[in-house]
């Protein structure tokens, strides 16, 4: 089993008085992530898989006394699948509030982000967390720096969804599975969407913007639907953790882009199979992109689990000058180019570097990526 950075967190918030929930998308290794706690621990655990009916039934509306009686003998309480029970906030509230000497750890789809089952229960209860799709950082210390090197072209293509990269040769069919079967069909579940078949349009029409701006009209008009409309669809996407939004940064030039926005898939693969192509980077004309779309995926990644509190942007300009992707903490501003094959070196613009004095810039290219997925400035 890859070892998941996020355990790391969790870790350090285990008997707090708090449940901790780990949210994300379907098939990200949650379950594995339950397996793990278990493996690592010597108090007494209990597991109950929501998957499985008759546990359904025992949490759905239970008093507090019961839930005890259920966890008498355990220390650790791992609830798999919660999105699958009704009114799952309700008695994790219970749990928390009658018996918090045990851990509650729970696993969920983002269906509990999109039905807003257990935010307000659990107000000041809980620890939240973001599980993604195997990051670089974990990949590199799992194989190794030279061959993740080796395999950085199969990231860009197919992606890491753990399933990707265990089952080498079935990646097209795993891919195809998770995009029409799991990723985003909870967002039909538990929101009103008229036109389901929209939100896949939609997706392939982000998929062919990955790393140009997006407007919200010029998507409305391609689909047929009002921008206000296609602005909660993408806000559902992002609660469904298919893709995350960039908004451009502007605070002292005249002629920045101040309302603009990038969108972003957390991982290439699902990217690829929207729109049905995995050639291989020799054939594509979409390689910049590709890139710029894994290396910030990746960033982002690491900032989740490792607790990061700056702001992440764009920049660029009326006149088009730009830099791919900014970092905004502890006063300074750290400016990032990402080059796939750099034929010269690239220099920041001078508009920027003069109006941001505090600034830090680096090139990123496949020779000193690994660097930067795993935190490096």
């Amino acid at each position: 089993m890859v070892y998941r950075l996020i355990k790391e967190q969790i870790d350090k918030r285990l008997y707090r008085g708090k449940a901790i929930i780990v949210v994300g998308p379907r098939q990200v290794g949650k379950t594995t992530l339950l397996r793990m706690l278990t493996a690592d621990t010597d108090r007494k655990v209990v597991v109950w898989n929501c998957d499985e009916p008759d546990v359904r039934r025992k949490l759905a509306e239970p008093t507090s006394s019961q839930l005890g009686a259920e966890a008498a003998n355990a220390d650790l309480i791992l609830i798999d699948e919660a999105q699958r029970v009704q009114n799952i906030g309700i008695t994790l509230k219970l749990l928390v509030d009658n018996y918090p000497e045990k851990q509650v750890v729970v696993t969920g789809s983002s269906a509990m982000e999109l039905s807003n089952s257990i935010n307000e229960p659990l107000t000041g209860r809980k620890y939240e967390y973001v599980m993604f799709p195997f990051s670089a950082e974990e990949l590199i210390k799992e194989f190794g720096p030279t061959e993740e090197r080796r395999m950085l072209e199969r990231r860009l293509i197919y992606g890491s969804y753990p399933e990707v990269v265990n089952l080498d040769g079935e990646e097209r069919e795993t891919l195809t599975n998770l995009v029409s079967s799991y990723l985003y069909k909870d967002i039909f579940s538990f929101q009103d969407v008229r036109k389901p078949e929209i939100v896949e349009q939609l997706l392939q029409a982000l998929a062919l913007q990955v790393g140009s701006e997006v407007s919200f009209n010029e998507l409305g008009r391609l689909l047929g639907l009002t921008s206000i409309t296609i602005q909660r669809y993408i806000d559902l996407l992002e609660k469904s953790y298919v893709v995350f939004h960039l908004r451009s940064f502007s605070r002292n030039v005249r002629n920045e882009l101040k309302k603009s926005r990038k969108i972003y898939f957390y991982d290439n693969g699902v990217r690829n199979a929207m729109i049905g192509d995995y050639k291989p980077l020799t054939l594509r004309n979409d390689t910049g992109a590709l890139w710029e779309n894994y290396v910030i995926s990746e960033r982002m990644k690491h900032n989740s689990y490792s607790g990061f509190y700056g702001k992440c942007y764009f920049w660029r300009t009326q006149q088009q000058q730009e830099v791919d992707y900014l970092e905004d903490y502890d006063g300074v501003l750290h400016a990032y180019e990402f080059k796939w094959n750099p034929i010269r070196q690239p220099r920041l613009t001078e508009t920027f570097a003069k109006s941001y004095p505090d600034h830090t810039f680096s090139i990123v290219t496949p020779e000193n990526y690994q660097g930067f997925v795993c935190g490096g400035v």
